[in-house]
């Protein structure tokens, strides 16, 4: 495995491909591909979009202006990982999935006029649980959550066929992997 060193361009690249890929998986799909969870306080494709959401409307962009304006208090308020759960009440997939793009986008657009410097990245604020995290390490974390979140929703739209695999599951370990394996 190979660990790369933080590029930003190279993170925005994933970014901005989130949300056209989650509205490429999940569009137009029957509930239950998208309400099926791994148990208990596990994430549905649905959870996932509303999580994303709220990532950026509370974490990455308000964080990283905490961690630029070098103030007085620069530890991040606690993130409420379950805040979707009433936040996307009464929503529709398809309204989650424009919600995000649109906020994407608007997020990503701030991102980029801030034409960040190496200095600028790294910069450092308080993570309640953490401790001492930087701007890089923060820009960081949102492309990998993407990707986890990515990667989790297919996992958990796949193990929907576990059993109905029958013998080729010795051959699929995405339908061993992650909660409930």
């Amino acid at each position: 495995m190979m660990d790369a060193a933080f590029d930003l361009a190279e993170g925005i690249a994933i970014l901005e491909r989130t949300p056209a890929a989650l509205r490429a998986l999940l569009s137009g799909l029957p509930e239950p591909w998208i309400v099926a969870t791994e148990g208990p306080e596990t994430f549905s494709a649905f959870d996932n979009v509303g999580h994303l959401i709220h990532g950026e409307r509370t974490d990455w962009i308000p964080r990283a202006r905490l961690i630029l304006a070098q103030g007085v208090n620069r530890t991040f308020e606690p993130y409420d990982r379950f805040a979707q759960v009433r936040e996307s009440a009464g929503k529709t997939l398809a309204q989650l999935l424009s919600e995000f793009e649109a906020l994407r986008f608007g997020n990503l657009a701030t991102l980029r006029g801030w034409q960040l410097t190496d200095a600028q990245l790294a910069l450092q604020a308080e993570h309640p649980a953490l401790g001492t995290v930087s701007l890089r390490q923060l820009l960081a974390t949102w492309v990998a959550h993407d990707l986890g979140h990515v990667a989790q929703t297919s996992r958990v739209m796949a193990k929907r066929y576990r059993d109905a695999v029958g013998p080729w599951r010795a051959y699929l370990p995405v339908l061993d992997r992650g909660p409930q394996s």
